[in-house]
């Protein structure tokens, strides 16, 4: 009778290590599923800019290589991170990293620099215009205020991850806010500056899909060919319009979300 083979080689034997290693008993010292833990290095290597957007990841047979795993725990967890959309499929040319949709919440007034960090994060701002100026006749009907009132004015670029996401063109009004022009914002958003100075009373907001002016495309990095989502937000502080803002978003990487209960 012919001796059996070695126990590591029995193909028995091997199946049941790679369930062990693919689905740890819960009371492992580890008991993280593989199929988890290659999203979570998928997920590093992104995070960590080895891989940018556009760029290709490995093939899921090099992964299967990688990990010495199974082809359908591979196969779950990019899946998993395509369906999660940090991850994008081609027919015949492989998988990549997805552009990124930046989110913003619409049922509450927050800074974006909060909301980057909250992702995880790195915000960083670009000043690109700070000046006083004098309401239009449009604009001072806008704020309720006479024609040729004073007016601050900015325009600063924001990047979540070194990636511009917004440009934020706001007006500000004197008499709400005296000490704009004397901020730095690089290290203090605009919102965050008037949330002390001009506590928020309230706020009014609309949203719409622009086409892009050539230079708020060259401040985005994007065509002019490519739509914007633009929020334009007026807020009330102490009775008094005490900003009206115009934020610019490239309308393929960004999104705006929000919730409501009772």
């Amino acid at each position: 009778m012919p001796a059996l083979p070695p126990a590591e080689a029995r193909p028995e034997t091997r199946l049941d290590d790679q369930a062990k290693r693919e689905n740890p008993a819960p009371g492992a010292p580890d008991g993280t599923p593989i199929f988890q833990r290659i999203k979570d290095h998928l997920l590093a290597q992104i995070t960590a800019g080895v891989w940018k957007e556009g760029d290709v990841i490995p093939s899921e047979q090099a992964l299967v290589k990688q990990f010495g795993v199974s082809r359908m725990t591979v196969n779950r967890a990019v899946r998993e991170l395509t369906a999660e959309q940090v991850l994008t499929r081609r027919q015949g040319a492989g998988t990549y990293v997805a552009q990124q949709k930046y989110q913003a919440t619409l049922l509450e007034i927050k800074s974006i620099a909060d909301e980057v960090r909250a992702r995880g994060h790195v915000h960083r701002s670009s000043l690109q215009q700070l000046e006083r100026g004098k309401a239009s006749d449009l604009m001072a009907k806008q704020f309720d205020l006479p024609p040729g009132h004073p007016l601050f004015h900015s325009v600063i670029i924001h990047f979540e991850n070194g990636v511009p996401i917004q440009v934020e063109d706001r007006w500000v009004n004197p008499l709400c806010a005296p000490d704009y022009m004397e901020q730095d914002f690089a290290s203090i958003t605009p919102n965050e500056y008037l949330m002390q100075a001009a506590p928020l009373q309230g706020a009014t907001y609309s949203i719409e899909a622009l086409a892009t002016p050539r230079d708020i495309a060259d401040m985005l990095a994007i065509d002019t060919r490519q739509a914007c989502l633009v929020l334009k937000r007026q807020t009330v502080s102490g009775g008094r319009i005490a900003s009206i803002a115009t934020m610019w978003h490239p309308g393929h990487r960004y999104q705006f979300a929000g919730s409501f209960a009772q």
